[in-house]
């Protein structure tokens, strides 16, 4: 049995100054405060979090960070590591080679709508489970007619016409939570997803990842509907 007391992990947490789609999207205003202050709320509070290591490359995160959260600490970002094609993985290798910790959280300041039950839902899910599986990530559960660029149907027979509750359900990577070790991280070739993962599912209203503009838009919408309900 694993004691609860020991349900503690580090967050990574990478933020980069630049963004293609939505400029400033880490810093600029998500309703009434910074995007990234959406999640860091979320992780300070929970008792299951120990330090929120944020890697970055702007000088105004990291004081804006260490002024507002007390478990914030900052990474700065070497130069080799910047840039809008540096693999997450390779930012991830880099971080907890400098941390002295074996069990890491990794998520994004672009999860705005994470709310801090599924947060810890999550780390017990993992340390439950570590006999069966090696890392954890988030999911959307998904049950729709997919078809192939060339409009072969992946998921379904068009001949017959089956409830969309009733096809076999896929599973999208949604980029909220990732749990792993130091040792899982290694023995998947430095990848965060491990050998062995668990899937964990999260509501489609709450696991949203702003990318673009109509996802700022949705995430708004949703947070302003919801706002006596999140955190």
């Amino acid at each position: 049995m694993i004691d609860k007391r020991n349900f503690k992990l580090d967050v990574l947490l990478p933020m980069k100054a630049h963004s293609e789609r939505v400029p400033n999207k880490n810093f600029k205003i998500f309703i009434d405060r910074p995007l990234y202050h959406w999640v860091t709320s979320t992780l300070e509070k929970s008792d299951y979090i120990k330090t929120i290591w944020i890697n970055t490359d702007s000088d105004f995160i990291a004081k804006d960070a260490v002024k507002n959260f007390k478990k914030v600490k900052i990474i700065n970002r070497p130069e080799h590591l910047r840039g809008d094609f540096v693999s997450m993985n390779k930012i991830i290798d880099h971080d907890i080679n400098m941390i002295k910790s074996e069990h890491f959280i990794q998520t994004h300041s672009t999860n705005p709508l994470l709310k801090r039950e599924t947060l810890e839902k999550s780390i017990n899910h993992y340390f439950e489970n570590l006999s069966l599986y090696d890392s954890l990530f988030s999911v959307t559960k998904i049950q729709s007619r997919f078809y192939t660029e060339s409009m072969v149907p992946f998921n379904h027979d068009p001949n017959e016409l089956k409830r969309t509750q009733d096809l076999q359900p896929l599973y999208e990577e949604n980029s909220n939570i990732y749990i792993f070790s130091k040792q899982s991280f290694n023995d998947a070739g430095k990848k965060r997803v491990g050998i062995k993962p668990n899937m964990f599912i999260i509501d489609k209203l709450e696991s949203i990842d702003i990318d673009n503009e109509n996802d700022w838009k949705i995430a708004e919408l949703i947070a302003k509907y919801n706002i006596g309900n999140l955190q």
